[in-house]
Formats: structure tokens, sequence, C-alpha cells
């Protein structure tokens, strides 16, 4: 089985090779970037692109580890056992599957998403260890241990909102998505906008990449909102005059929204474009 991109999805040749290497290795990989720019399409796109079915554990900051192996419903099954419910005899019936038992128990090869590792309890990440190393783990309810049948393709996400234990990041093969140059850039949305103005893209590149380097912006815009943007420009009839005008009281771009996401910048941009109508009066 070989990655090589796909057509809804514009991947380098380095993310091509890291993503092979993973599968080679049957090492998890670790996928780092700027929010934005494709880590979780990546793992739908891996999955479609080996034809293999995809299962999503998307973290929160309230996710534990083991909820991603099982979840044991004791208060149900005292629930049940008052009522003098037959199915307390037989403790499966008050025990979940996570998605790891999910990937584990799947009947031939699958590719697993671990989405925003990141957000979780900083010992989330060592929790999983012995899981994702071993492919198995114990159930003490049961008293049964789970298998892997056939080792998952594991693709693990994180925003780098937290640095990641050593231990855990030694298990993995890693790669960081640079956000893409232009060219790239241009790619990624003829992919998504087949037969969209030339003239139209130029200037909204132009546009986003020059917004991206103003310093101090709290956020810079990413790909996902770039795409966000050039679909709204569309839907508007916008033409690449109106992304043009040097105006200094529109250093704004329209439809500006899409690009920009707190006060704090769009404050920044209000600020600048006063800065640049007052140097332009004197």
């Amino acid at each position: 089985m070989r990655f090589e991109g796909s057509q809804t999805y514009v991947a380098t040749d380095d993310l091509k090779i890291a993503v092979n290497a993973s599968v080679t290795l049957e090492r998890p990989l670790l996928v780092k970037g700027e929010p934005g720019t494709g880590k979780t399409v990546l793992a739908i796109e891996v999955a479609r692109a080996l034809g293999l079915p995809l299962l999503e554990w998307h973290i929160k900051s309230t996710t534990k580890a083991v909820q991603g192996l099982y979840e044991y419903d004791a208060v149900t099954r005292l629930r049940d056992s008052q009522l003098g419910d037959e199915r307390v005899k037989d403790v499966r019936n008050y025990i979940k599957r996570g998605r790891l038992w999910e990937a584990f128990a799947h009947e031939g090869k699958c590719v697993l998403l671990i989405d925003e590792i990141d957000k979780a309890d900083i010992e989330f990440p060592n929790d999983l260890l012995q899981e994702l190393d071993r492919m198995e783990f114990f159930v003490p309810e049961t008293g049964e241990t789970v298998k892997a049948r056939e080792r998952p393709v594991v693709i693990i996400t994180s925003n780098n909102e937290k640095e990641l234990p050593d231990a855990f990041l030694r298990r993995c093969f890693f790669h960081y998505i640079r956000f893409p140059e232009e060219e790239t850039m241009r790619a990624i949305v003829d992919v998504h906008f087949p037969g969209i103005q030339e003239r139209l893209v130029s200037e909204a590149l132009k546009v986003f990449f020059d917004m991206r380097k103003v310093p101090g912006l709290k956020k810079k815009p990413s790909t996902s909102e770039l795409l966000d943007w050039l679909k709204l420009l569309v839907s508007d009839g916008m033409d690449a005059e109106a992304l043009r005008s040097r105006d200094p009281s529109k250093l704004i771009p329209p439809l500006h929204g899409a690009l920009l996401k707190n006060e704090q910048d769009i404050q920044l941009f209000e600020r600048l474009a006063f800065l640049a109508r007052r140097e332009q009066r004197g």
C-alpha cells in the first residue's frame, strides 16, 4: 500500500514520504502544523486512497485515554440489578467499545485518526503508550486481553498547543506540514475550484499572503479560510479589480470575516488603514 495523494488532496512529496514511511514502519504518524493546513483531512484522504475504512477519535479537553479503549457503565448495571434485570449477569452488556478497541477488532486493515491529541491532559499521550506500541490492552472487568487482528494505520494530529512527552514522540513517525507556498496553494485552489478565474486567484493570493505577513497578527488566515473566502468572492461575483484596489481606506479586503477571526486583528488592519490615510494626506 502506497499513498500518492488524491484528486481532491494536494500532498507534497515530503508528506507522501512521511505517510508511506509510517505505513511501512507500522508506527503512528504524528502530524503537526498550523490549524487549517489539512491535517485532519489527510487521514480521510489516506483512507480513501488506500481503500481502507476510517475510524475517527476526536479529542476534547475532557477526553481520557481509557475512553479510547472502552467505558464501563457501572451505574446502569447497578440500577438494572436493583430492577432484577437478567442482563446484569453478563458484564459485557455494560461495556462500550472505544475507537481503539473498534480498530483492533476490525476485520482487515483500517485507518485510525486520533485528532488534536494536544487538546487533552498532558498525561493522555503517555496513557496510550503501551496500547499503541503493543497493539493490545487488558480489560479487568471481563478478564480478557484485546489484541489487534491487524495493525491499523494510525494518524495523530496536533496543533502544537502543548508539548508532547518524549516517550510518546519516540514511538511515532513525525511530520510537520509547512504552510503551503504560493505554487502549492494555487494547486490546492485549482483542486477545489476548477475553472476559477486566474486573475481573481492571483489577486486573492497576493492579498492573502500579504495579510499573513502583517506583524502583530494574532491569528494568521489559514488554507481552509482562504478557500472559504474564494468561495464567497466567486458567489458574490467579485472580480480581480475589486481586490487590486490600493485605496488606503480599503486595506481590509472585502468579505474579510472569512479571513480575520478576532476583533484584535480587525482593529489592527483598521489602524493600518488610518495610518495609511493620514500618510497620504500628509
